[in-house]
């Protein structure tokens, strides 16, 4: 896995983060269109809907004129985070629907979310792999194990979360992406 950037979507100073609309076109601010020829800053960043899941749940890539595209997770209830590879913030994702949502609000810049702890190990390493510097061999090493059955345990994360996503567009609950 690369490096991630962590960047929340909300205030880090401000402690509890909230998103109170997933349309982000409701907002006063003109430049917070999804339309990025909205607005007449020439440094507006272009957006797009990477992936849109079920219950509102959301990857959007983002492309500053001067800069790599960043990966922003968005979920309702949740303060939102980017991450510099589309992998990373697609397992954020997995790792999300496996624990059935979670919050980290609060948890400090090295907590761990109580949900993703109670979930069992192999969505622990799939957390930890979405974390700024941490790599398969790290969280190999961490928990002695190989590489390869670091690699098993995120299958079964992305497994399961999958699962999740097609039970739920059996169920007519699925958003299309953009």
């Amino acid at each position: 896995m690369s490096q991630t950037n962590h960047t929340t979507t909300d205030d880090p100073a401000s402690g509890d983060a909230s998103m109170t609309t997933d349309d982000p076109a409701s907002s006063d601010d003109p430049a917070s269109s999804d339309d990025p020829a909205s607005s007449d800053d020439p440094t507006t960043t272009d957006e797009s809907v990477h992936a849109s899941y079920a219950f509102g749940v959301r990857i959007r890539e983002e492309t500053p004129p001067d800069g790599d595209p960043v990966y922003r997770f968005e979920a309702p209830n949740h303060e939102g985070i980017a991450f510099d590879d589309l992998d990373t913030a697609e397992l954020y994702a997995d790792v999300y629907f496996d624990v059935n949502g979670f919050q980290e609000a609060g948890t400090g810049d090295r907590g761990v979310p109580p949900a993703i702890i109670q979930a069992g190990r192999d969505t622990l390493v799939g957390y930890l792999l979405t974390q700024p510097d941490t790599g398969r061999n790290w969280v190999a090493s961490y928990y002695g194990e190989k590489p390869e059955k670091i690699d098993r345990y995120v299958a079964r994360v992305r497994k399961r979360a999958r699962l999740i996503r097609e039970r739920a567009a059996e169920r007519g609950l699925t958003e299309e992406a953009d």
